[in-house]
């Protein structure tokens, strides 16, 4: 099911740091006040994504209100996107509502890591759903899919669950990171953890309407590929951020967990109109370094979930040691001129 792509990535890349990122600050979950809930303050709040609207920056955080199973929610605020911008963000108090929560097989042990982003002019969610069998140690199979959600009439609707062929699920430990593309062709990104005990950086055709059904429903993607391999030096990588566009070309964040240490680090990649990789940083362009970033739930953790191009910056939202909402920004010349130390061959 799992196709190599026979390319210079590999060869490309550097096990060195270089951080562009500018901390602007963080939210904790002492931050975020709960509508209608009985509980005001989530316990944790973490792995955000963003997106724009009017003046303000639409915030959409993965909550735990338990350490008990940690299954998670997803909760939605607004902030004025010139109060994450300024020299020096002083966060506020927002009232946050739990806009996706556990309610199906798909999702039943908890709601992970929403990916926020536009799909044929529709606001789009795609997360990390923890199966009906997430804790049941006699199924070791699809624990977590990815589901896609889509905001019509004000509010969110679950759509579908992706999976593989099903010649291919009893494989499956884990399927999660993912998001849509709609490039010359329709695709999933996604990471594949399967039986063998390996991690699948992979893209998958979608042959289908996504929005065609009411109802919550199965896709069975195909024509699975994998677009890049660890270096010896790291355990598994993983797709972070949903596509923005520079310059003709799709730029995309993502991570990799160092096989040593165990750590997160932040890593770039440049991608054509038909899904080809063109360019990739040579080096990681962020490290956990802030004491958030580096102690909490899990630590040495930056995880970023959201991505938008604001003036000549990127603006990223991610989450910081499992235990907060960190803001950065890159100066988007700065990026590109790493990209390009790291250009593909034509």
């Amino acid at each position: 099911m799992v196709f190599r792509l026979k390319d210079g990535l590999k060869a490309k890349r550097e096990y060195r740091t270089v951080d562009i990122v500018e901390r602007k600050g963080v939210i904790t979950a002492k931050n975020i006040h709960l509508k209608k809930y009985p509980v005001d303050n989530p316990v944790t709040i973490f792995n955000a994504s963003i997106d724009t609207e009017g003046d303000e920056l639409l915030v959409y955080g993965r909550i735990v209100l338990g350490y008990f199973t940690y299954a998670s929610a997803v909760a939605e605020f607004r902030i004025p996107i010139n109060d994450v911008l300024a020299n020096e963000f002083v966060p506020g108090h927002y009232t946050a509502d739990i806009c996706i929560y556990p309610d199906n097989k798909y999702d039943l042990w908890g709601v992970e890591d929403p990916r926020v982003y536009n799909l044929d002019g529709r606001r789009v969610m795609t997360y990390c759903g923890r199966t009906v069998h997430y804790f049941d140690p006699s199924v070791r199979i699809e624990r977590t899919l990815p589901v896609m959600a889509v905001y019509e009439k004000d509010r969110w609707k679950k759509l579908c669950a992706f999976r593989v062929p099903e010649e291919f699920r009893g494989f499956v430990i884990s399927d999660k990171d993912s998001f849509v593309v709609n490039l010359d062709k329709c695709y999933l990104f996604h990471r594949l953890h399967m039986r063998d005990e390996n991690f699948y950086l992979v893209k998958s055709v979608i042959e289908c309407d996504i929005f065609e059904k009411d109802k919550l429903h199965d896709i069975c993607v195909n024509d699975t590929k994998t677009v890049l391999e660890p270096a010896k030096y790291e355990d598994k990588l993983g797709w972070n951020t949903p596509p923005v566009k520079v310059d003709g070309e799709y730029l995309i964040l993502l991570h990799a967990v160092d096989a040593e240490t165990k750590s997160y680090r932040i890593f770039a990649m440049l991608m054509d109109k038909n899904s080809n990789v063109t360019a990739i940083t040579p080096c990681y362009i962020m490290e956990p370094k802030e004491c958030y970033e580096i102690f909490g739930d899990r630590p040495f953790t930056v995880f970023p979930c959201g991505a938008l191009i604001v003036d000549d910056c990127l603006l990223i939202s991610y989450g910081a040691s499992d235990s907060a909402i960190g803001f950065g920004t890159v100066d988007i010349t700065e990026l590109m001129s790493l990209l390009d130390k790291g250009r593909l061959e034509s």
